[in-house]
């Protein structure tokens, strides 16, 4: 029994990944080549997915709102301005899930001052 309770304890010392703590992060959503994302905002770039590895789960199926302004780099690759909610890991600047997506005009990022500038 007091194994039982100890083992009991211990998973509730670290919380299920289900349960990790959802968050709004807005900036710059950067799609430069097939599967490869990125979101950066005021913290830095998160990877969202790298072509060949990493995809973050829930990305291809989370609802997407508002009208896409994209700014086409390389064909029908390129960025827009957005706010996931997600899960994430700061540890290693990853997206751990995606809940949503809301699309939002460019100029939006463009007056952000915690952006960097995306105009070449």
């Amino acid at each position: 029994m007091a194994l039982a309770l100890g083992a009991l304890a211990l998973g509730a010392a670290s919380p299920a990944p289900h349960l990790a703590k959802v968050e709004t992060r807005c900036g710059w959503l950067v799609n430069p080549t097939p599967a490869n994302w990125w979101l950066i905002d005021g913290d830095g770039e998160w990877t969202i997915g790298e072509q060949g590895g990493y995809q973050a789960p829930g990305f291809d199926e989370a609802p997407w709102a508002g009208q896409r302004e994209q700014v086409p780099v390389n064909g029908n690759y390129g960025y827009e301005c957005a706010c996931m909610a997600v899960t994430s890991d700061p540890d290693t600047m990853t997206i751990a899930r995606v809940i949503s997506v809301r699309s939002r005009p460019l100029q939006a990022c463009k007056d952000d001052p915690k952006l960097p500038s995306m105009d070449s």
